[in-house]
């Protein structure tokens, strides 16, 4: 894969998605920068040739397909647009929520990606870039939405990668960790507050864990350049992490059995003076 050609990047507002387009842009590609509102992409075009790259920035929201115009010549799509909300236990977890996360993480995603596969055929093939999460590979407590909606962009990642291979478009799968972004200082500076007291030990047990998780943020900018190495990289898996964490997570994932990575995870969450999980 050269760094040429035109490259869409959707949620490029800000965090990962406007680093990879500036990154994408300083490669050598033709950068689509896409938002919901194409207002708050002020600077990034300026940020772009500042880098040596070309950038254009339009409006494009995932969960309104009368919006999602694709380019002819598309070489690249990274599906970066996505939301988080409140985390809490699955029984408070209302189904509004659940829906709400799985209209932007999940049939956004689908819906750009149909769009976008007969462009990258007619292009002689391409790259489909699925901005996923380590999470998935970890029981974390409170967070079974996201999770889920991620774990549907994993699967979906793995058929597209099985469809997709005959016809010389290769599916790459980002599963970060801790970046230094909007979404994480929001994550690390709010607490998990379940209301039912029956959580109340293992909720205090995961705010304790931030102060672990902080110690291994990896800058914006240097998660972007691995995620565009991966992209470029036609030999390698599909599966990639951006940042120590979801290296090591995918890394031992590969490694170990699902139970045996469970069972480890499992014991460092629980209480103390809980029941260790069998």
């Amino acid at each position: 894969m050269k760094a040429e050609g035109i490259a869409v990047v959707t949620g490029a507002r800000r965090g990962i998605g406007r680093a990879v387009a500036i990154e994408r842009a300083r490669r050598g590609f033709d950068v689509l920068a896409t938002m919901r509102d194409p207002a708050a992409g002020t600077g990034l075009a300026d940020e772009a040739q500042n880098a040596g790259g070309q950038l254009r920035v339009e409006a494009l929201d995932v969960t309104r397909p009368e919006t999602i115009t694709l380019p002819r010549g598309l070489r690249v799509l990274v599906n970066n647009a996505g939301s988080e909300r409140e985390h809490l236990p699955v029984e408070e977890t209302p189904l509004e929520l659940w829906r709400d996360l799985f209209e932007t993480n999940v049939f956004g995603v689908v819906d750009v990606t149909r769009r976008a596969v007969p462009l990258l055929r007619e292009a002689g093939g391409g790259v489909i870039c699925n901005i996923g999460s380590s999470s998935i590979l970890a029981p974390v407590p409170f967070y079974a939405a996201y999770r889920a909606s991620k774990a549907a962009v994993s699967a979906l990642s793995m058929t597209l990668r099985a469809e997709l291979a005959p016809q010389h478009i290769r599916v790459v799968e980002i599963m970060p960790g801790p970046v230094d972004t909007d979404m994480l200082q929001h994550s690390q500076e709010t607490s998990v507050r379940p209301a039912g007291e029956p959580y109340r030990p293992l909720a205090d047990r995961m705010n304790a864990n931030k102060d672990m998780v902080a110690t291994m943020i990896q800058p914006v900018g240097d998660a972007a350049c691995l995620i565009v190495d991966a992209v470029l990289d036609d030999d390698g898996p599909m599966r990639y992490g951006c940042d120590p964490m979801s290296t090591g997570m995918i890394d031992a994932w590969r490694r170990v059995s699902d139970e045996e990575m469970m069972r480890g995870m499992l014991e460092q969450l629980m209480p103390e003076g809980a029941v260790r999980p069998r």
